[in-house]
């Protein structure tokens, strides 16, 4: 079977109760999801027609997220579905115009992360603009669409240098479980590029939890634990060499660096 294509393999449960409560609950977050993106994005269409003001608008759609994920989150802890961690989350909050990179083993990581970051700007696939749940959210907020490299890396580098910070996910997508870490190169290319500092994130699951390819009625056979470490602040200059000056060398560096700090069987 191809590594890639492989789905993790679910151990039977110790407390069938307390199983069927988790699954039951699951489900029901995932509703909340639903519903609450459908409520948020009609009122992020409001907010659009009736605030003119974009960068007051930006600022209050990813205020709203922030604080729309920190409720989701807790609710699916109270509720015993998952529970998490954050170390040092108030690093992101004092981060100024720094590239957030992390790692992507769940469907859960940009909540993790933007739960924390009030001011959090990220790049979005362009199929996402189509989607109801998340359209209005997306235009209110100002994300940053991935459909054309040359454009997304000039505005990703003028948000930068103003200021703002800018999450990204360098592997694209969730890798598979047990699966080797691939992260494609254009994060790197954006650091490299803008010389903005970076801000390392790496996310552990005790157990295979909502990662690629898995369904949300395939829950682990104990409670998920997540951990969000908040690591060091690094300078895109520091992968230079004194002798070569090129980006190009310089983003390959950076991207074998996060290769080993960001992937799980090195950490």
């Amino acid at each position: 079977m191809n590594t890639l294509e492989a789905t993790p393999a679910w151990n039977k449960p110790d407390n069938t109760l307390k199983f069927t409560w988790r699954l039951l609950m699951t489900g029901s977050c995932f509703v909340l999801f639903g519903i609450g993106g459908l409520l948020i994005t009609a009122w992020f269409h409001i907010l659009c027609l009736l605030l003119k003001d974009p960068p007051r608008r930006t600022l209050l759609a990813r205020r709203l997220i922030s604080a729309s994920f920190r409720f989701f989150l807790a609710v699916t802890r109270w509720l015993g579905v998952l529970d998490f961690r954050i170390h040092d989350a108030d690093l992101l909050t004092r981060d100024r115009g720094s590239l957030v990179l992390a790692n992507h083993p769940s469907l859960l990581d940009y909540v993790l992360l933007a739960s924390v970051m009030p001011q959090c700007d990220c790049v979005v696939k362009q199929a996402l603009q189509n989607n109801i749940y998340v359209s209005g959210a997306i235009k209110a907020a100002d994300y940053l669409i991935n459909s054309e490299a040359d454009i997304l890396l000039a505005e990703s580098g003028k948000r930068l240098r103003a200021g703002e910070n800018l999450l990204i996910f360098p592997e694209g997508t969730r890798t598979g479980y047990g699966a080797p870490m691939r992260l494609q190169r254009g994060a790197a290319n954006l650091a490299v590029r803008s010389g903005c500092d970076i801000r390392i994130v790496h996310i552990r699951c005790s157990q295979p939890f909502l990662c690629k390819g898995s369904k949300w009625y395939q829950i682990p056979a104990a409670k998920p634990q997540f951990t969000v470490e908040v690591k060091a602040l690094l300078s895109a200059g520091d992968f230079f060499s004194a002798d070569d000056r090129s980006p190009a060398l310089a983003a390959r560096r950076l991207t074998t660096y996060l290769t080993s700090v960001l992937d799980p069987a090195n950490c």
